[in-house]
């Protein structure tokens, strides 16, 4: 069950932690020229993808890894009409070959938008780390699986795809972005290390679109 949509955010951040000392908007205009890739291999100004109208843009790891994996399986049910009502785009952006842009969706069941960033280039100009820093205090409630049986899983896909390939730098981590339209910034927010996603019902809110009920657990009704 949806709940109601929040009130977006209307005033710009100011200067997200780990950002260094450029101001956003500033970091946004050299991230704007870069190009992204779409599933065909065919590219898009990363401007194109906020200059209309307001967008979430979620930079994940590396598609192999299982914390990104099991957390687009949950942004995938995001309805798109709950996007429509808000005039809000959601876009993921990855970092391997657009090759693997159709199969990760596939294999996700995500139907929303999603490009890549093969040299990694906004993800450098936005300031993302690499590496891994303290998981102690963070947890993300997208993921279900342990450590351990993550990573198996992980290395199975990766040992029975067609070519050994980490689909991306294995060090580098994500963050969330909401932006638009133009170069207006909202929020800001950058990994400190794979299971530090912000959860999605929050930024859902702070674009102004409704959350999802992500509990698998059956609802109870009383009659």
């Amino acid at each position: 069950m949806a709940g109601p949509p929040a009130q977006p955010v209307t005033q710009q951040v100011g200067r997200a932690r780990g950002c260094g000392r450029r101001p956003e908007q500033e970091r946004l205009r050299e991230a704007a020229r870069c190009l992204v890739l779409d599933a065909d291999g065919s590219s898009v100004p990363f401007q194109a993808l906020y200059a209309e109208q307001k967008a979430i843009v979620l930079f994940v790891r590396n598609f192999l890894c299982y914390t990104c994996k099991e957390y687009i399986e949950d942004l995938a049910k995001v309805p798109k009409a709950f996007l429509q009502e808000s005039n809000v785009r959601l876009i993921v952006i990855g970092q391997s070959s657009y090759h693997h842009i159709k199969p990760f969706c596939s294999l996700t069941g995500y139907a929303h938008e999603m490009y890549v960033d093969p040299q990694r280039e906004i993800y450098k100009i936005l300031g993302m780390k690499r590496g891994e820093g303290n998981k102690a205090s963070v947890r993300s409630p997208h993921v279900k699986s342990s450590s351990l049986l993550g990573s198996i899983r992980s290395i199975w896909r990766a040992m029975t795809g067609p070519a050994f390939d980490f689909q991306g730098d294995p060090a580098q981590q994500g963050g969330a972005l909401i932006i638009g339209p133009g170069n207006e910034v909202h929020f800001l927010h950058l990994d400190k290390n794979r299971l530090d996603h912000v959860p999605i019902n929050t930024v859902l809110q702070l674009a102004g679109v409704k959350t999802v009920n992500f509990s698998n657990k059956p609802q109870i009704i009383d009659i």
